[in-house]
Parts: structure tokens; sequence; C-alpha cells
């Protein structure tokens, strides 16, 4: 059996990996548009931009490896149509056939409009390797940047650049920062951090337009304000990658539409990562973290091999911010009560849902990330009054 995983992120490299794992001898192929072989993107808009790490760190498995493994690496290559009835990957290059099909296509960053200024030079998005090669050497201290943004992209890359000496303003078009993803006692934390810091937090406010003719000068907020800037860097979310699967004519639902095992509307062909939504109780979800790509398509090369088991996610995710750790276990989906318990430099945020633990925020609290995290796995959930008043966190585990 001749599988072909389209895309080159972490989703294929775990993908691939499994598939050899488990057993499987048949061809494996991967094909990506990007040149570097399969790595890691967190530490991007972290220790990568901030030059702590090197591409060989970054990078998910070394050379050798992938030789080793018999696994075709095919890079710098787009994709340009995916043909279902002779089960064929066209790229610019050639064709590949396939008997079974995964999509790992990740997701692509949000821009502003052209007529908002969103194309001008010096306007940034932080995705991937040439995304940074393009930010980076505009980060120079003494420099003005502007962050379009609060969510954890938007805030990682001003905690990045106020470490590296630029004067930062981020605008959150939204009431708050984290609006999306966090309860506002976890967005009081995160921005009493970067205040601290030295970071200008605008919330509220939207974009009129990002100023300057041959390159971006500034950013006009939609109360009359302009705020100057040397460079601005969008962090306003990614959109899941389904051009070529709504192309070829597969369902698209937040994302590719997948069943519970990871298939999509046609059986010989399968989607996992950021570009993928599964169902759950809670109904569609798409879930953007490394945690997911990992788990994902993993349970996806098991089914590919005829395992047959649904797909159950344990969401884990994490933002480092300055010297923060901000650790997040569960889904806070439709939480209606928060509990917060203080911990040194950060504390933690408990969500509950109908008296039942779903979720934990921890800022600088690796026991309270931990603990919630096995408690949210079994299934088990303690009283929030019990999470409030517990002097010690371990006895929840009790």
């Amino acid at each position: 059996m001749n599988i072909v995983i389209l895309g080159a992120g972490q989703a294929a490299a775990s993908l691939a990996a499994k598939l050899r794992g488990l057993g499987h001898r048949g061809g494996i192929v991967v094909i990506g548009d990007e040149p570097a072989p399969p790595y890691q993107r967190p530490p991007l808009s972290k220790a990568y931009l901030l030059g702590e790490m090197g591409l060989d760190r970054l990078t998910l498995r070394a050379p050798d490896w992938w030789q080793e493994q018999g696994i075709a690496l095919h890079l710098g290559e787009r994709a340009t149509r995916i043909d279902r009835d002779r089960r064929v990957v066209a790229t610019e290059r050639g064709e590949y056939p396939y008997d079974q099909l995964a999509l790992t296509l990740g997701a692509t960053p949000r821009r502003l409009p052209a007529a908002m200024g969103g194309e001008l030079p010096g306007v940034h998005v932080v995705r991937n390797l040439a995304d940074i090669a393009g930010v980076q050497p505009a980060l120079v201290a003494g420099r003005r940047l502007v962050v379009i943004g609060g969510g954890y992209i938007g805030l990682e890359a001003a905690a990045v650049a106020r470490k590296l000496g630029l004067a930062v303003t981020l605008v959150e078009a939204a009431p708050r920062i984290l609006g999306r993803v966090a309860a506002p006692e976890t967005a009081d934390m995160i921005r009493a951090l970067h205040r601290a810091h030295g970071v200008e937090i605008v919330e509220g406010t939207g974009i009129a337009r990002i100023t300057g003719s041959d390159a971006a000068d500034g950013v006009e907020l939609t109360d009359g304000r302009r705020l100057p800037a040397d460079l601005v860097i969008c962090g306003i979310g990614i959109a899941p990658e389904t051009a070529l699967a709504e192309a070829a004519g597969l369902a698209i639902d937040n994302g590719i539409a997948t069943d519970a095992l990871g298939r999509t509307s046609d059986p010989a062909i399968w989607a996992a990562g950021d570009c993928a939504s599964f169902p759950t109780s809670d109904g569609r979800l798409r879930l953007e973290s490394v945690g997911n790509a990992i788990d994902m398509a993993e349970a996806v090369a098991a089914n590919m091999l005829g395992a047959d088991a649904p797909y159950v996610p344990k969401p884990w995710f994490w933002s480092d911010q300055f010297d923060a750790k901000l650790q997040i276990a569960g889904l806070n989906l439709g939480y209606d009560r928060v509990v917060t318990r203080p911990a040194a430099n950060g504390g933690s945020v408990w969500y509950f849902r109908g008296g039942r633990l779903i979720a934990v925020d921890a800022l600088n609290d690796a026991r309270a990330y931990m603990i919630g995290k096995r408690l949210i796995e079994a299934g088990r959930s303690p009283e929030p009054e019990a999470v409030a008043e517990a002097a010690e966190l371990k006895a929840l585990m009790a």
C-alpha cells in the first residue's frame, strides 16, 4: 500500500513515524511546499525568533532518519490538485499515485486586506521560517513595533520584541486580550505580566488601517489615534488550509471535515492537525496545537492501517512569554464558573461546567497544571469549593 502525506509539518512527521512504527512497509511519500524538512513551529515566535535556538534544534528528525525509514521527502514542492478518480496528487513537478492520502496541510495566518495596508512592506506575520527570516532583521532595539491581535501569537511576538529592546504597543479590537480562548482572570495575569515588562496594551479598539506609502509607518485606530511604527506584526489568527481539499470536492466544516477516525468524505483520504475538524460530544472541533497535531496524526496512522479506533483528544497547550510559562490542560468550552488559586509569580484558573472540571490555566504553576491535567484525563472532578479551599493541591487526587 502506497501512502502519500500532503503537508510537511508536525502532523506529517508524526504520522509518517507512526506508520513505520506500526509496521507499515509500503511506500510513504511526504510532500511539502517549504524547502525545510518538518520542524517545530512553537519555538518560531519564541526561542528561534530570539536567536536562542538554531534550525538544527528546530528540525524534528535528522536528515538520515528519513532515508533509514524509507520515507521519500519532496520539499519545496507545491501541490496543485488532488485527482480523486485516479488517486493521484499533482504538484508543480509531477504526479504521485496513492492508495491512501493523508492531508496534514496546517493553517495560514490571517492578514489584513491590502485596502487596510495589510500588504505594505514592514507588515509581518509569524508562522513559518520564511516569515521569521523576514521579520528578524527588523527587530532592532529602539525601534517601534505595533502588534495587532491579543491572542497567543501576538502576545508571544510582543514579549520577544520587548526582550530585544523594541518599544511595543499591542492592539486588541475585542474588549480584552485572550477574549476567545481564556477567562478574564487568565487575561488579567497575562496583561499584568506584559505591562510589568513595558508593553503598552490597547484593548477594545479596532484598526482603521496601517499607514505608509512605500512601507508601514504607523497604525491608525478606529478612535482616531495614530500609533507610529517602524514595523507591524499581525497576530489575528490562522485559517485552516482547505483550498486543495475544497477543490477536490471534500466536505469542509471549520476545516477539512473528518469522521471520528480522521477519515474525510472520501474513504481513501484522511486529515489531521490544524487543517482538520472532527466530531466530539461538544460538536465539531478543530484544535490548533502541537499536542493535537501529534495525537491526531498518530490516531490517523493507526486507522489507515485498520485500527478502527475513534480519536479522543486530550488537549494541552502552552505559551512562553518573557520568563513566564502558561500551561493549559483541557478545553474551557462553555464554562460557567471559574475558581482561581494564587501562586508565586502567577497562579491557576480552574474552569467548571455544570460543576464538572473541564480545564485549567496555570501561569508559573506547574503543580496546578499537572494535577489539573491528571484529573481531567481521568474524568475526575473535585468540587469547585474543594479546589478553592485545598491547602495542598495533591489532596484533590485522593
